[in-house]
């Protein structure tokens, strides 16, 4: 039976209680078919050191989806937009984005972000009531992300209230599975979130603001050290979408994961109070239930991987959420572990596209942690939480909980 799942995965038909629960067929993968090839050629990666050597070699996987991704979005907004992001690009203009991006988002920029966010997650805990049922996620967790987003790139409050929607469309078009109705949000996300921004940008120009502390100022204005150019008209946009989207629906995802981990895992729970171990706490998190599940990239030439021979041009699924749970790698993976240590977890990936954004994510998620706890320490689970049902990005679409 072991054997049987593994041969039978497909993504795009994936089984029963696999959104709730993927990791037995992740285990079964690991253990009798670890190079998986799907019925459309393309190959599955499922344990730790198989995906990280593909993450570091840039030489022979491409992370570029002009060619992958045509078949599935045609001439369309979705496809420019996820062709243009960083995070679907290779060098050098993979390499030019990320720079600017990166003197955005360095350590001074970050630490500058803390108080408004220590001031924001406080603001939402007040709100909070101190008994009855709320949704974790709703109340809470997808609150926290748009708002650093929001400040990141200058959006005004008044402004804010469609950002969500459109990330979690043109976010859903990533998944293996794409129907007629998904792939129509998304693509009028892109086109509405672009029109909006050509007004932000415009905005920005004309009056801009201090680009050490305004990353949509920054991004405008800055060029490139290597090349002198500043971003396109088309990189601009995108990016600022990919902003937004990469900061928001993983963080949500986080922030929800580790309040529903630790009301499952109470003994961890308990090594929290007083608020210590919080920085190890999100570390396993990010391990336990990542918050992206699936990487992805394309074989410039015929390559070896696990003595299987795979040609060039084949795309490869990076399994992330598998990696994370690999015996191999991690001492009783499933086990949830808020001191666990070593953690070397690929929940924001390795290499040359490691998350750009990983330690403003890291902030949000012990900030919203520490906090919350200090505040409802007996918070309580109630009933059983509801699954966003997505392949690539899991987390919980509700969490009702109470907080006495």
């Amino acid at each position: 039976m072991h054997a049987d799942t593994a041969t039978s995965f497909e993504l795009v038909d994936l089984p029963g209680g696999f959104y709730d629960d993927p990791y037995p067929t992740y285990r079964a993968l690991r253990e009798t078919d670890p190079v998986h090839r799907f019925a459309d050629g393309s190959v599955f990666l499922s344990r730790y050191a198989d995906v990280l050597a593909v993450y570091k070699d840039v030489r022979r996987f491409s992370s570029d989806k002009t060619r992958e991704f045509w078949p599935k979005f045609g001439d369309t907004p979705l496809y420019q937009h996820h062709t243009t992001s960083l995070v679907f690009n290779d060098p050098p203009r993979h390499t030019r984005v990320r720079r600017l991006l990166l003197g955005a988002l360095s350590p001074k920029a970050i630490e500058m972000m803390q108080p408004a966010l220590l001031s924001w997650v406080d603001t939402l805990l007040e709100r909070l009531p101190g008994q009855g049922e709320i949704d974790l996620i709703e109340h809470f967790a997808a609150a926290i992300p748009i708002e650093v987003i929001g400040n990141l790139l200058a959006v005004p409050e008044d402004e804010r209230a469609p950002l969500r929607q459109w990330s979690l469309a043109i976010l859903s078009a990533l998944e293996p599975t794409l129907d007629a109705k998904s792939q129509a949000l998304g693509n009028a996300a892109v086109v509405e979130f672009c029109a909006y921004l050509q007004t932000l940008i415009a905005r920005r120009r004309a009056h801009p603001r201090d680009a050490k502390s305004d990353v949509l100022t920054r991004l405008i204005f800055d060029v490139d050290e290597a090349t002198g150019e500043p971003l396109s008209e088309a990189e601009l946009l995108h990016n600022c979408i990919f902003l937004l989207n990469a900061g928001h629906e993983t963080t949500t995802n986080l922030i929800g994961n580790a309040l529903v981990a630790l009301d499952a895992w109470q003994d961890q729970r308990e090594k929290l109070e007083g608020g210590q171990h919080i920085a190890s706490a999100i570390e396993e998190v990010l391990r336990f239930e990542s918050s992206n599940q699936l990487g992805n990239r394309m074989t410039r030439e015929e390559v070896d991987i696990g003595g299987i021979a795979i040609a060039a041009g084949t795309p490869i699924h990076l399994g992330i959420g598998a990696a994370n749970r690999d015996p191999a790698q991690f001492a009783d993976p499933e086990r949830f572990d808020v001191l666990r240590e070593p953690n070397r977890h690929l929940a924001f990936g390795s290499g040359i596209h490691q998350c750009a954004g990983m330690n403003l994510a890291r902030l949000e998620g012990r900030v919203a942690l520490e906090r919350f706890l200090q505040r409802f320490p007996n918070y309580r689970v109630l009933g059983t939480p509801a699954r966003n049902r997505r392949a690539r990005f899991r987390g919980f679409a509700h969490v009702a909980a109470r907080l006495d």
